[in-house]
């Protein structure tokens, strides 16, 4: 069954903007060590820091409370599965939130897919409950 479904569409150049005026410091704020190490090794940083940007907030929607009720943009962070695919963790907050969605009997899985097409990068999350 589905619990959540949400999406987000992030500029790629206003991304890029917002690392160029506060570099680290909105990095730190917002990705996880792990998410920066990967952006950092792209030949697109700023693309790839606007796919993840957009992936938090199609997190946050598809759990029903946008950036809001307490979650933090680190509750939130996309790693990837050895064959690319991009995975969304959750802990803190949205791990509880996520936790008090999902029905007795059953475990939350998180779908996430992530593209870009300059300017623009755009993520999808779908978050599914299956039978244990």
């Amino acid at each position: 069954m589905i619990l959540g479904i949400g999406t987000d569409l992030a500029n790629i150049e206003r991304i890029a903007g917002t690392l160029d005026r506060f570099g680290d410091r909105f990095k730190t704020r917002v990705f996880t060590e792990i998410e920066q190490r990967k952006a950092e090794r792209r030949a697109d940083v700023a693309g790839t820091y606007a796919k993840r940007w957009a992936a938090k907030e199609a997190c946050s929607k598809a759990l029903g409370t946008g950036l809001a009720m307490g979650i933090s943009w680190k509750d939130m962070a996309v790693t990837n599965l050895p064959s690319g695919q991009p995975v969304m963790q959750v802990t803190g907050w949205a791990a509880d939130r996520l936790a008090a969605m999902t029905p007795p009997g059953h475990e939350a899985i998180i779908h996430v897919t992530l593209t870009d097409d300059h300017p623009w990068a755009q993520a999808f999350v779908v978050i599914e409950a299956r039978p244990l």
